[in-house]
């Protein structure tokens, strides 16, 4: 057999990204709210996202060679670009990104009344069952818990990812980064044993570490929940 053979396999994979939904194509005004939610050190560990500019009103015509590098600086690697119109494939392209269409199609015109008689959108189905992860997640792994809750009963590493359509319970410590209700599940909870993570997000409102946790939940028993689209984190027990 060709020593060529061996050098590599093909396997499927299933990888859950944060998508990064531009609301301005303004880049100073995006400048200063990222220094507003992330701080101004741009040393952070860089995390892979979609970016999805299908709210922009000239999605074209924004100046993606400044955008990159400043999403860059502050740990944003975007590494797809996501839009309904397939123009956008060649952009994506000119900068090294991949292109994904949305899943919903771009609205005719902004702001456009809905049909009187279109249905609501269902909401996410709540998930169902867990599965029970019984060793440690070590830096690299990922785990996904497709549908159901995610029980893990040894740590989650530094480098590591836990990600569940659920709720997600760590009975260990979590180091790593935990994503909770990824499908849009904003009712979703994570519960971890001791609080030291990297990364935590429920139905994509997602908060990095980069500063010390207070006390109050450093290295403590802490529950993660969304309160009006934000990230709440308390001490299990208050």
């Amino acid at each position: 057999m060709s020593p060529a053979a061996n050098a590599f396999d093909i396997k499927s994979a299933s990888l859950d990204l944060l998508a990064l939904l531009l609301r301005t194509d303004d880049l100073e005004e995006l400048s200063q709210a990222l220094d507003a939610r992330f701080g101004t050190g741009h040393d952070a560990p860089a995390e892979a996202f979609v970016l999805d500019v299908e709210a922009l009103p000239a999605p074209a015509e924004l100046d993606y060679g400044r955008l990159l590098p400043m999403l860059s600086r502050r740990g944003i690697r975007a590494v797809a670009l996501r839009h309904p119109s397939t123009a956008l494939a060649g952009i994506a392209s000119q900068f090294g990104l991949a292109y994904t269409s949305s899943a919903t199609p771009a609205r005719s015109a902004q702001n456009a009344p809905e049909p009187a008689d279109k249905p609501a959108a269902p909401e996410p189905a709540p998930a169902t069952g867990a599965m029970i992860v019984d060793r440690p997640v070590r830096a690299g792994q990922q785990i996904y818990a497709k549908g159901c809750d995610l029980i893990v009963l040894a740590m989650v590493s530094a480098g590591a990812e836990v990600i569940a359509d659920g709720n997600i319970h760590i009975y260990a410590p979590l180091r790593g980064r935990a994503l909770a209700g990824a499908r849009g599940n904003a009712g979703a909870r994570i519960f971890a044993r001791s609080m030291e993570a990297e990364l935590v997000s429920i139905a994509g409102v997602y908060r990095t570490i980069e500063q010390a946790l207070p006390d109050s939940i450093l290295g403590k028993p802490t529950q993660i929940y969304l309160e009006n689209e934000r990230l709440v984190m308390t001490a299990l027990g208050e």
